[in-house]
């Protein structure tokens, strides 16, 4: 199979499968939250899109990341969301309905913000040779690849909800299977300047990581959140959609080495959550042996 075919068929049809699935587990009462619970979720959604690329920002400033591990953290950064964080949620007990919630509206939103924080990025950090862009292409490709299977799947899972619950699960395993490969495969292909620069991405991929999850909780407690929300907002700020921003590195941007950082982003997004997860859980029981 040629790179061609694998570029511009085979790694966005994924995606799209991806997204579809994530859609067979969405409903409308997902979406109609934001009406319910407003504060939880703006204040979500400001972390998320907001605040996240400013700390994306941050961490390529003072670690000195070359211009394609710098793009390659922005484009983590500007594409939240995925049902890992769901999942994370439903490990740590958290506010699922929360997670959900945020992980839908933020798949809508990110189609438009996602092309201005890379153009931003591409300006700041590559003075030359910078790959060709369209903002107008670039948001078109992701409905076309992102938003629409998601509204397929809402809608197969309204009319066909025992086929959605029952195969939705094959999906994620798809997905979850499918980010290894692609993860696998380029650090193989990129392994020459993985080789000179993975101290410096993997700790600048675990500062976002670390410092994203403590940007959710600190924002829920400012707000006065509970302790449920804020490990919410911990866990669907800190964990980025690796598989989305490899597909725009190499199909929208043809840049393979902009794809590094989210490779190694994803074998290390599943460690950082994990203290904020078990001391969550610990503190639940600690209060059910009180109760008791």
């Amino acid at each position: 199979m040629s790179n061609s075919v694998f570029i511009d068929l085979l790694l966005p049809f994924s995606l799209a499968l991806i997204m579809f699935g994530m859609g067979l587990g969405l409903t409308k009462q997902d979406f109609s939250r934001l009406w319910q619970t407003p504060k939880s979720v703006f204040v979500g959604l400001i972390g998320q899109l907001l605040l996240l690329p400013l700390l994306a920002l941050l961490i390529c400033i003072l670690f000195e990341l070359p211009a394609p591990l710098a793009v390659g953290l922005m484009i983590l950064a500007a594409s939240p969301g995925g049902t890992t964080s769901n999942v994370l949620s439903q490990l740590a007990n958290a506010n699922l309905a929360l997670s959900v919630t945020l992980t839908s509206i933020c798949t809508l939103v990110c189609v438009f913000s996602t092309p201005w924080i890379i153009h931003f990025s591409l300006q700041y950090f590559v003075s030359t040779g910078a790959p060709e862009f369209s903002l107008l292409g670039t948001s078109m490709g992701l409905i076309l690849i992102t938003l629409l299977p998601v509204l397929v799947g809402i809608w197969v899972r309204q009319t066909y909800s025992s086929f959605a619950i029952r195969y939705e699960v094959y999906f994620r395993r798809f997905s979850l299977g499918f980010m290894i490969t692609m993860i696998l495969a380029l650090l193989i292909k990129e392994r020459e300047m993985l080789v000179d620069a993975f101290q410096q991405v993997f700790w600048a991929c675990m500062a976002l990581s670390l410092g994203s999850i403590l940007l959710g909780v600190l924002i829920a407690k400012v707000t006065k959140m509970s302790d449920k929300d804020a490990v919410t907002l911990g866990i669907e700020v800190g964990i980025q959609n690796a598989t989305m921003s490899i597909l725009i590195a190499i199909s929208f941007l043809h840049e393979p080495t902009y794809a590094i950082t989210a490779s190694v982003y994803g074998l290390c997004m599943y460690l950082a959550p994990l203290p904020l997860i078990f001391w969550y859980k610990n503190k639940l029981k600690k209060g059910i042996a009180v109760s008791s």
